[in-house]
């Protein structure tokens, strides 16, 4: 299995990504980044690109590759709603079609959120453009697509948030994780990996997966 991954420089990303490294089955892991990660590993070839709204120059890497492990997301706190659309949808959409175009067979999945609103139509802002996100790649017509919509997160194996605030929550919280995991609603940075990497053997008929749907397929062995 050979996976792209963004967001590796992210909290969700950089746990999918420990993930993808210590799975026997992940062959190759390309990281489309703007930064360098901090992280070297045989598996692992990082391209830096800065444009992330036209991946045209760099997408005949994407020729022979298995899955999309689509983690980049941005926070809608006090950006404005076209800032949001184009670090969001516009983003998502030039890398689903630049990958589309030079490879069908491939597994896509899309790290978007909780209460994500699939018709395009709510009050919400930020659950409007993550539905219309959502709905353009489980449409794209992939092999297979699915919109991960956890909930808590919780960082686990040292990974980290780039958002101070939230780093300060975990740290406060840290000695009732383990209570926490127990929730069904709760997930990880390391179930969302092993689920990403377990839906390439195991197809779910369900394409928007919550945490308790995204914690049940982490579990699957083989």
């Amino acid at each position: 299995m050979k996976v792209i991954l963004t967001g590796s420089t992210g909290m969700v990303g950089k746990g999918v990504l420990l993930e993808c490294i210590d799975d026997e089955s992940v062959e190759e892991i390309l990281l489309i980044n703007r930064n360098p990660i901090d992280i070297s590993h045989p598996k692992i070839k990082e391209i830096l690109h800065q444009d992330f709204t036209n991946f045209n120059n760099i997408k005949v890497e994407f020729k022979d590759y298995d899955a999309c492990f689509h983690c980049m997301g941005v926070s809608s706190a006090g950006i404005s709603e076209e800032r949001y659309y184009k670090l969001t949808y516009t983003i998502s959409e030039a890398l689903a079609n630049a990958i589309y175009n030079v490879n069908h067979n491939v597994l896509f999945t899309y790290v978007s959120g909780a209460g994500t609103d699939s018709s395009e139509q709510g009050s919400s802002m930020w659950a409007r453009i993550k539905g219309k996100t959502e709905n353009y790649i489980l449409n794209k017509g992939f092999k297979d697509a699915y919109a991960f919509r956890p909930g808590a997160i919780l960082p686990e194996r040292g990974v980290k948030s780039k958002t101070k605030l939230y780093n300060f929550f975990y740290v406060i919280t840290k000695p009732i994780f383990p209570l926490l995991k127990k929730m069904k609603s709760v997930t990880t940075t390391s179930r969302i990996g092993r689920a990403m990497i377990n839906l390439d053997n195991n197809p779910q008929s369900l394409k928007h997966l919550e945490g308790a749907d995204i914690n049940k397929i982490a579990k699957i062995k083989g």
